[in-house]
């Protein structure tokens, strides 16, 4: 795996010896292509970070800033590696992806939201991609014209998303990506 473009491209990226399932290279250069010049001056967060590949890809190729979520002790110490190694500089917290939605209050929304959480369900049963598309405080983290890149199961069902709409739904191999825009969050919704 390795920095496909910009400043750090071509700089190989340890991956932790854990069960991290990291973004295929030719997944990722699609990711990119798709957002092009979004990417430049953006602030992104990557949940689910892992090895830090969406986001240091993102700073490598001119984003303002990047913070990585990961609540992997052994993939953050790869992350803040893979940092030095490229050169390039964002933050890193260790904490459940969705303990950080709950906790944050962003001042500054992000431009671009990257999620690649396992493909397994989460230990009370429910599935990944549920829970984020259900999320209010992460469509809140996204600036109203902003990006939220997300991989899931192709086979994964979607679901009812008021929050969200898709863009853009790409299937590569065993991982779908979708493009999403923040909908108007309902006005029930605006006061939580």
């Amino acid at each position: 795996m390795r920095v496909i473009a910009g400043a750090a491209g071509g700089i190989r990226l340890d991956v932790p010896k854990t069960d991290v399932r990291p973004t295929m290279d030719r997944v990722k250069a699609a990711i990119f292509s798709s957002l092009g010049e979004e990417i430049v001056g953006a602030r992104v967060l990557d949940l689910f970070a892992g090895t830090g590949a969406l986001g240091i890809e993102a700073l490598s190729r001119g984003a303002a800033s990047a913070l990585f979520v990961e609540e992997n002790s052994a993939a953050i110490a790869v992350i803040e590696r893979n940092l030095a190694r490229t050169k390039l500089e964002g933050r890193v917290r260790r904490q459940d992806a969705f303990a950080f939605l709950r906790s944050t209050q962003t001042r500054e929304p992000f431009q671009i939201i990257f999620a690649d959480p396992p493909y397994e369900k989460t230990k009370s049963g429910g599935e990944f991609t549920s829970l984020l598309l259900e999320d209010l405080q992460l469509a809140k983290m996204l600036e109203p014209s902003g990006i939220f890149v997300l991989e899931k199961r192709p086979a994964e069902q979607m679901p009812r998303m008021p929050l969200w709409n898709v863009t853009r739904a790409r299937a590569y191999g065993a991982t779908q990506v979708l493009f999403l825009q923040r909908a108007g969050i309902p006005a029930e919704m605006r006061a939580r």
